[in-house]
């Protein structure tokens, strides 16, 4: 009868752990799901961006991808019709954008920080805002020709060199051109540009989604994203 009663009390407290863990999961699967309401994949509202994210596969920093290969290019919705804003400048001159990164889960942005974990170029994401890719409002940004071809450019994606920084200064005029036309598209429509990264643009309307205890503390410059990190 003892073992009976133990075994009984055994299966009630296996049967309760199991109910706590489902609980859990169905905690993070409807917090996922929010996430993904209030985002938008760039593609359903600009189809003829070229989606290159670079964290889903290895041709990145740290050579292993960092999102499911199937992630979209998720953004919020007030910046997507940034793009598209963007994008259809772009198309008069026979051009057009690659989105390297947008939305980046925080989870990814701690793999970066702990890769990384350089204040120069990382945003550490318990630390203030973190990086604006968490919250939605940033993309990592190139030029293609018109039939989605890479053009010149200063660099690759992830270059942590001074030859990635906002304001060009090598002497190819063509590279200077290509530049030049990516940022007056992104700051025509919206966009920050970013000191240490020529690729990555913030928009304007940043403080719309991140929440204010986190805005009070970062110092905002006129011409640049809050942060000049990752």
């Amino acid at each position: 009868m003892q073992e009976f009663e133990f075994h009984s009390r055994g299966c009630r407290a296996v049967a309760a752990m199991l109910l706590f863990l489902a609980l859990v999961v169905t905690a993070q699967s409807v917090a996922a799901e929010e996430i993904e309401r209030e985002l938008v994949d760039i593609k359903s509202v600009v189809p003829s961006i070229v989606v290159d994210l670079r964290y889903a596969g290895t041709h990145n920093a740290m050579h292993r991808a960092l999102y499911p290969p199937s992630m979209p290019a998720l953004i919020q919705p007030s910046v997507a019709k940034q793009l598209l804003a963007a994008q259809n400048l772009l198309r008069r001159y026979g051009c057009g954008l690659k989105i390297w990164d947008a939305y980046r889960p925080k989870s990814a942005q701690r793999q970066l920080w702990q890769f990384a974990h350089d204040n120069l170029y990382v945003a550490n994401p318990d630390d203030g805002v973190g990086s604006m890719h968490t919250w939605g409002v940033a993309v990592d940004a190139t030029l293609v020709d018109a039939f989605g071809r890479p053009v010149s450019m200063p660099t690759d994606f992830d270059n942590f060199t001074s030859a990635a920084v906002l304001h060009y200064h090598g002497t190819d005029p063509i590279i200077r051109s290509h530049l030049k036309l990516l940022q007056r598209a992104m700051g025509r429509n919206g966009f920050y540009g970013q000191h240490t990264e020529w690729w990555h643009f913030v928009t304007k309307k940043w403080k719309n989604y991140v929440q204010y205890q986190d805005v009070q503390v970062t110092r905002q410059s006129p011409r640049t994203a809050p942060n000049g990190k990752l």
